[in-house]
Formats: C-alpha cells, sequence, structure tokens
C-alpha cells in the first residue's frame, strides 16, 4: 500500500511533464542533477537516456543504480533497473512517443540503445 509520501509523489508525477534526477557520479562520487523527460505508467516510471547508452547520467545508473526524482516538491529515493533488451526499449520509445509526440522524440533523442525503469513503491 502507498505511503502518503508514495502518492504526493504520484499525484505529482502525473502532472509533470518534466522531473529532476539526481544520480551519483561514477567517478567523482558526486551528486549530479538534470531534467529529464519521463513516463509514468501504473507504478513504474519509465526512463529514455537521450543518448541512448551514451548518456552521462544513464553510465552513472550503470555503477549506482540509485536515483533520486524529484517532481514538483515531491521526492524519492528509487532503484534504477537497466534495459537494454531491444523489445523493451521499443516499447519505452513508443511510450514517450505517446506522451510527448513523436516529433519532439525524434528531434531531441539521438539513440534508442537503453532505457531506464524505476519502481515506484
Amino acid at each position: 500500500m502507498p505511503t502518503r509520501n508514495d502518492a504526493a509523489l504520484t499525484a505529482r508525477l502525473a502532472r509533470s511533464r518534466e522531473i529532476n534526477i539526481t544520480v551519483i557520479g561514477r567517478k567523482s562520487g558526486r551528486t549530479i542533477s538534470n531534467p529529464v523527460w519521463f513516463v509514468l505508467d501504473e507504478d513504474k516510471l519509465y526512463l529514455l537516456p537521450v543518448h541512448g547508452s551514451d548518456t552521462e547520467w544513464y553510465k552513472n545508473v550503470l555503477k549506482n543504480s540509485s536515483i533520486r526524482i524529484k517532481a514538483g516538491g515531491a521526492e524519492a529515493e528509487v532503484k534504477a533497473v537497466s534495459v537494454k533488451d531491444a523489445t523493451q526499449v521499443k516499447s519505452v520509445v513508443e511510450k514517450f512517443r505517446d506522451k510527448y509526440g513523436a516529433n519532439d522524440v525524434k528531434k531531441y533523442y539521438s539513440k534508442f540503445d537503453a532505457a531506464v525503469i524505476a519502481q515506484i513503491d
């Protein structure tokens, strides 16, 4: 059962087009925040790295899967799972096209070989 904090986060995610994610730098060990697009589908958060597996925050997630997400003042720590399977990545890309439009996804995203899924508990 979701906690009150999770419910607040889910509500804010449902109203947001962009969130901030904070990752730990794989070399520096510093916290690094980036604004990213996302798709929330039930209790799963889907992230698509703009440059696929070449995206810096994605490389950091591979080293440390714990990421902090923030939407409209609500935040949570989640475990990110890297997805490289072409069928699964294609499914995430389709979710992004549905939410943001195929033209914007084509305009901003250059490589579709990786995605990230996080469970919102």
